[in-house]
């Protein structure tokens, strides 16, 4: 069937190519692999959609269309362009085409699917919980504290560090050796008893029937392994599309080698310009070794035409990006041409760098700009502390981002514990949480009643037959009876959260004193909670994909209210404002004094400049604070310390920016005679502040 393509005509030519790569009309087959390098602003989103819909309408099944995001929000976006893309064509049978596009989320949530599908298989219970970091860490703890690694005569890794560890090695697919070596030199001593920890922990999740974030990638992983497994599950996507792959670690890349080894069917895009998620085990070998991988290698369409940026920004960012030691080569072009260059902009200390910021924000609202349409980003959360004082103290509403998650607030992690221990009884980490909740239950308490349910067939007949804490009181028949109508499933979901929150709240008025704002959180979770069909699918997705919690965002206004976004680079990627405000543009800040260990870790702090730079559309400001507040007090007194411009501006670069000093000196007086007549009478002016 021939299909009018007009739909076709609004992409540029390489975007077009991209989109047809593979497809004879009317007639979707698997075609070769393809790799898409997509440059910042470069429409690849709004690419990447085009294919999956061009795929749809000539034929393909989109039951059997595999799409790849980083987050659940991108995946629905991507469904919606979809949708509205092949409507042009197919008219009312487009919404039922877009539903049946089932198979589009993140990586950790296609695994969670496929590993409830196959659990029998693989031998797992389809009922797992699923731990967030904090629970895995909890969980990691108390396993170090069981095998006597809390009480070494030297000074044991931390809880957090040992899950780093565990993460990076499964994630980034290396001996734990290796790991301690390149990663964590300081605990190289202790590889012997991390091995022995790591085994224990693993043990321990199996007892627990819980999996944690890396489990779901690395038991996919492992069923892809089996060549039977793999070739089913391959078999059940025709054709497999990945978003940002610049961002995947090498489990991630291993799944997908797997599912594809051919690499037939199997389309991926990204930018490895901007690859900066090296501390989640991300590698941008992935992207730049991908063409390779495969005989005859992927074929490369490299979208340059950027979209969002003026050519001045374009220019400087280009630059910026040319000195990297290895990359796809591509310069981002633009139509858009403008007269303002980047400034860098020179400032006494970070104090004048907030009052800069604010008086350059506010002027922009006076000429109609938005507070909405400006961001200041920098490159660690602390940074923006002076400037956060001076919006306070300026009265200008601001929300921030890269600060904490709603999971990872105590009353929402309260409240999902619940479900979570009636879901599945033998996640110790959300009991031992959740008993402790009640007055008078301590950590043996409630250690006494997990024994008892571990060792029992039947862990919630065990609970509630188990003698009470003998200072819990009534508290303890409220929650055991709780517990009973939530595992009868009487009320059905989402009623259930509802008599969930209906029993925490007296425990959250007690324990917290802001306990409103927290309760408005509560009823946003219960509102999320009804678009999800079952506990389960809910507790699931939510634990991969929280969104942002109310009471963790920092001034936060009213919805139809007008703020100033401030971010760290990191959360700031995939996004555009018409003005960008970069804080500390100086070596020690970008690049992280963090970061500057390795060729790799350099070249990753560069790309993260590159990434704040090309969110700007109209105006770009790179501040370049000359001095810094320390706690340290030198040899002189003096507690500041001095900054240079960072090492990706050298100087060859300083004619693409306009150079600014802030404030602006005013010139010396001369001494004239009006100047001399000049006086202010301060003996007037204080006998005047008591009359």
């Amino acid at each position: 069937m021939l299909v009018n393509a007009a739909y076709l005509d609004q992409l540029n030519p390489r975007q077009r190519q991209a989109v047809e790569h593979g497809v004879i009309a009317g007639a979707a087959t698997s075609p070769a692999p393809l790799l898409v390098i997509a440059g910042a602003g470069s429409g690849k989103t709004n690419t990447l959609a085009h294919r999956v819909a061009h795929l749809i309408v000539n034929g393909a099944d989109p039951r059997r269309i595999l799409l790849l995001t980083f987050s659940r929000r991108a995946a629905a976006e991507m469904a919606r362009r979809v949708e509205r893309i092949a409507g042009q064509v197919m008219g009312q049978s487009t919404g039922v085409m877009a539903e049946a596009l089932t198979w589009a989320g993140t990586f950790h949530g296609i695994g969670a699917r496929l590993l409830r599908d196959y659990a029998p298989v693989i031998g797992l219970d389809p009922t797992f919980s699923i731990h967030d970091r904090e629970d895995s860490a909890d969980l990691m703890n108390l396993v170090r504290h069981e095998l006597g690694f809390s009480t070494t005569k030297n000074r044991f890794p931390a809880k957090g560090t040992c899950l780093a560890i565990y993460s990076r090695c499964v994630n980034a697919e290396m001996a734990i050796d290796e790991v301690l070596r390149v990663s964590y030199p300081w605990c190289a001593g202790w590889a012997a008893e991390l091995r022995q920890l790591f085994a224990a922990y693993v043990e321990a999740k199996q007892r627990q029937n819980v999996l944690d974030y890396d489990d779901l990638l690395l038991y996919w992983a492992q069923m892809a392994a089996e060549p039977s497994l793999a070739a089913e599950l391959g078999g059940r996507f025709d054709h497999v599309l990945v978003d940002e792959y610049q961002d995947t670690n090498r489990l991630q890349s291993s799944i997908l080698l797997a599912l594809k080894p051919s690499g037939q069917g199997l389309t991926v895009g990204g930018d490895d310009a901007q690859s900066v998620y090296s501390f989640r085990a991300a590698t941008v070998r992935n992207i730049l070794d991908f063409p390779g991988q495969f005989s005859p290698p992927a074929e490369i369409v490299t979208l340059d035409r950027n979209y969002r940026s003026s050519q001045p920004i374009l220019a400087a960012a280009n630059a910026v990006i040319e000195l990297a030691s290895e990359r796809f080569t591509k310069n981002l072009w633009t139509d858009r041409t403008s007269a303002e260059r980047p400034q860098l902009v020179a400032v006494r200390d970070e104090t004048d760098q907030a009052r800069y910021v604010v008086e350059q924000v506010l002027a922009n609202r006076e000429t109609g700009m938005s507070l909405k349409q400006q961001a200041v980003l920098f490159r660690t959360s602390h940074h923006s502390g002076p400037l956060e004082i001076e919006l306070t103290r300026r009265n200008i509403p601001f929300v921030k981002f890269g600060g904490l998650k709603f999971l990872d607030a105590a009353h929402v992690k309260d409240l999902l514990a619940l479900l979570r221990f009636v879901q599945n009884p033998r996640d110790r980490v959300a009991g031992f949480r959740l008993m402790q909740l009640l007055p008078g239950v301590g950590p043996t308490s409630a250690q006494r009643v997990l024994d008892r349910m571990h060792d029992a067939a039947d862990p919630i007949g065990a609970l509630m037959e188990a003698p009470a804490p003998p200072r819990a009181g009534d508290e303890w028949l409220s929650f055991i009876d709780t517990i009973a109508q939530l595992r009868a499933g009487s009320a059905g979901w989402p009623a259930e959260i509802e008599r969930t929150r209906t029993w925490y709240e007296p425990h959250l008025e007690r324990i917290h004193e802001d306990a409103a704002t927290r309760k408005a959180d509560l009823i946003q979770l219960e509102q999320i909670a009804a678009s999800y069909p079952s506990r389960e699918r809910f507790l699931t997705e939510l634990t991969l994909d929280p969104p942002d919690a109310t009471s963790d965002q920092a001034g936060v206004p009213l919805r139809d209210e007008d703020y100033l976004i401030l971010s760290t680079i990191h959360s700031a990627k995939g996004q555009e404002w018409k003005s960008v405000y970069i804080l500390n543009v100086v070596d020690g800040c970008i690049p992280s004094d963090l970061g500057t260990g390795t060729t790799a870790e350099v070249e990753e702090e560069r790309r993260l400049l590159y990434v704040a730079m090309t969110r700007a559309k109209d105006h770009l400001h790179l501040i370049v604070p000359q001095r810094f507040f320390t706690h340290q007090q030198s040899a002189t007194g003096d507690r500041h310390v001095y900054a240079a411009r960072t090492r990706f501006i050298p100087s060859a670069l300083l004619k693409l920016f306009e150079r600014v000093s802030w404030p602006v000196a005013a010139a010396e007086p001369t001494a004239t005679t009006a100047t001399r007549d000049v006086r202010v009478d301060i003996g007037a002016k204080m006998r005047g502040m008591w009359r």
